[in-house]
């Protein structure tokens, strides 16, 4: 189910919320850009200062284009649990829908429960045609996460900078390919 606010829509799936950030997710924003176990295979540690500037560069797209990462809560316990949703940076080898979670949400089928309702949102909202997950080629949780979705290993991608120097896979499938997927769920 979506609903629309003044932030942007929110999602909403059997125990999670996604809606767009608001300032008081940051201190959680923060300890997850701090976690070395979870940001090993999403760019690195990033300091609390960086990470005011990256929460400000989500919430700042979402004004100006209409989309980005939405803050995953849960809705038993109003937990900021991460962050996933569409993005389309400058120089990126698609439109991609990305996830990360903390750590204590891995193997809970969370993410991909997140993902389902981001590729239908980029689907029926956006209009994306194909839709793309960059991951790290150790980063076997999130290959399990595209795989479940449908996605397929299209090969080595290239990042812009500062990123160009991270090994990346683009996995990814086309909107009618979505189609078809999405009736497993």
């Amino acid at each position: 189910m979506t609903t629309t606010s003044p932030l942007g829509p929110t999602l909403e799936t059997p125990r999670l919320l996604l809606r767009p950030p608001v300032a008081d997710d940051f201190d959680a924003f923060a300890a997850f850009c701090a976690d070395a176990e979870v940001m090993r295979h999403i760019g690195g540690l990033t300091p609390r200062p960086m990470a005011w500037r990256a929460f400000r560069t989500i919430a700042g797209a979402w004004a100006l284009d209409g989309f980005h990462m939405f803050s995953v809560l849960n809705k038993s316990t109003g937990e900021w649990m991460g962050r996933i949703g569409p993005l389309y940076p400058d120089g990126w080898p698609g439109r991609e829908v990305g996830w990360g979670l903390n750590a204590k949400w891995w193997r809970g089928g969370y993410a991909t429960e997140a993902a389902v309702a981001c590729m239908d949102f980029v689907c029926d909202e956006l209009g994306w045609e194909d839709i793309v997950h960059t991951i790290a080629p150790d980063n076997a949780g999130s290959q399990g996460v595209a795989r479940k979705l449908g996605s397929v290993n299209r090969g080595p991608g290239k990042l812009p900078d500062p990123f160009a120097s991270h090994a990346t896979e683009v996995w990814g499938q086309t909107r009618e390919e979505w189609q078809e997927n999405r009736k497993r769920f």
